[in-house]
Formats: structure tokens, C-alpha cells, sequence
């Protein structure tokens, strides 16, 4: 089954125009995250990765991170454009969540510019904001990309949407 392209509206990205193999932009969005009433990273420094059919994936600064709330976790992984991830734990006050973080300590050379930059799962976090507005999580606990009301899918992650 291929998804049916929802056409974007004006001030809208569609998914399906992204890149494969992904890009890396920067963006000057203001992205916020509270995780128990903190505000544990708020910067307007961020990029973004853009994969056809993901929502975007915001990666930040360590500078404009809490990094004291992050806790290196003994979990890796590998991306195929990006290379070696490794993940963090988040914890603030009681309220501990693992492997809610990523980064790329030795991204690839395409990747280079987020080298050791933190991307959040939204799900788990009280709050993700982009602008402003609190995003979405992107279907299937998976991914973690960030639903926000100027981009449009249908987005991977979703029941059915494995072959795509």
C-alpha cells in the first residue's frame, strides 16, 4: 500500500517533499521542552533533519540544554545516514525516563554540524514546543519526529505504514 500525499496548505511542509536520504537544515524556530515543570532546553539554535515521510527531527545545541538533567545510558544505536547514536536518560526531581534522548558523538561527514546535539523523544516530556506550540508526537513510539500544525503527512510510524 503506498499512503496518499496529503496536499500541503499554504505556510505548510508535506512530509512526502523531504529528501531520501535526509537533509540537515538549521532553523531559527524557538524550541522549547519541560519535563516536570522544568524548562530543560529552550533555544533558538536548532536544526532539523528532514527524511520523506518523517516529521521533522530537531536536534539542539548541548549549550542551550539543562545537561545536568542528562544522563548518558549505556544504549546505542546506528543510523544509516547519521552513524553511531548514543542515548541519554532525562532525569528532574523524582520523574526519571530512560533513553528519551539521543545524540551522534561521531556523526558521518554529511552529519557533522550535530555532532553531540540532543534530540528528545516528545512523547514522554510534559511539553515540546515549536514557536510556541505544543507538537505532537510522531506516531508508533518509534521515530521521533514532531508534529506541528504547518506540517502534513501521512506520517511513517502510523499502523500500517512499515512498508512505505
Amino acid at each position: 500500500m503506498h499512503p496518499q500525499r496529503i496536499p500541503p496548505q499554504p505556510g505548510q511542509e508535506s512530509v512526502w517533499d523531504y529528501p531520501r536520504p535526509p537533509r540537515l537544515e538549521d532553523t531559527s524556530k524557538h524550541i522549547q521542552i519541560i519535563l516536570n515543570g522544568v524548562a530543560i532546553a529552550d533555544t533558538r539554535r536548532a536544526k532539523r533533519v528532514l527524511e520523506t515521510s518523517h516529521p521533522p527531527v530537531y536536534y539542539l545545541p548541548p549549550d542551550d540544554i539543562q545537561m545536568q538533567y542528562l544522563v548518558k545510558s549505556p544504549r546505542t544505536t546506528y543510523c544509516e545516514w547519521k552513524g553511531q547514536g548514543a542515548y541519554y536518560n532525562v532525569a528532574v526531581g523524582e520523574k526519571t525516563l530512560e533513553n528519551v534522548a539521543w545524540y551522534y558523538p561521531n556523526p558521518t561527514h554529511a552529519f557533522a554540524d550535530i555532532k553531540d546535539y540532543v534530540a528528545f523523544y516528545p512523547a514522554p516530556m510534559d511539553g515540546c514546543y515549536v514557536d510556541g506550540e505544543k507538537v505532537e508526537p510522531q506516531p508508533g513510539n518509534f521515530y521521533g519526529g514532531w508534529i506541528t500544525s504547518d506540517i502534513v503527512g501521512p506520517f511513517k510510524g502510523a499502523a500500517g505504514s512499515w512498508g512505505w
